[in-house]
């Protein structure tokens, strides 16, 4: 005995179904292979663009850890608010360095400014230009050797030390005032985690 195959009942009005035409056969085919491309194209397009993006990100973190002196550009904002080193606006000129040991964490940072600039960066330190020392070079040998920076005997160096109660970092700030409207200003924050 054989067993009887189930096959498609008709239509329920007992019509035939019209067979299909060649330009409806042409949409749905194209339909389908739209859906294809979509499902498979767009995630697909995506991982490229993500793997390109973290293998960029990755060579950027290398150059920037890799460093072994000042790098143009602003110190992140983070760097900012925890060596408390506000660079004003505007600034120009910009670079920093940052060095973590285990028992004392430092960031350079030097940036020319405008007058008005000045003011505000000593203002974010809670200083004055009364507390600028003439001929006083506040920055060490060490860190000079550090970032490579020379302060040649001369009338227009200013500095101060800006001690707090730790956490809080220490800054010793050097001012170059040869150019008053734009001067220059070398600070190292240190911290001891």
């Amino acid at each position: 005995m054989t067993a009887s195959l189930p096959h498609q009942g008709s239509w329920p009005d007992g019509e035939e179904r019209p067979a299909e035409d060649r330009r409806h056969m042409i949409r749905r085919r194209a339909l389908t292979l739209l859906i294809i491309v979509l499902l498979i194209g767009i995630p697909a397009g995506y991982l490229v663009i993500s793997a390109n993006q973290s293998r960029d990100s990755g060579k950027d973190k290398e150059a920037k850890y890799s460093a072994t002196g000042l790098t143009e550009g602003w110190p992140s904002k983070l760097q900012r608010r925890i060596y408390q080193v506000p660079v004003p606006h505007p600034a120009w000129h910009v670079a920093y360095y940052e060095t973590n040991n285990w028992k004392t964490s430092r960031l350079y940072a030097q940036f020319e400014t405008n007058a008005a600039g000045l003011d505000a960066y000593l203002t974010g330190l809670g200083v004055t230009r009364k507390d600028l020392k003439k001929d006083r070079i506040t920055i060490g040998a060490r860190d000079r050797k550090v970032t490579g920076w020379k302060f040649p005997r001369g009338d227009s160096w200013y500095g101060f030390v800006h001690r707090q109660k730790n956490p809080a970092p220490t800054h010793d700030v050097v001012v170059d005032l040869s150019n008053p409207a734009y001067p220059w200003v070398y600070v190292v924050s240190r911290t001891v985690p």
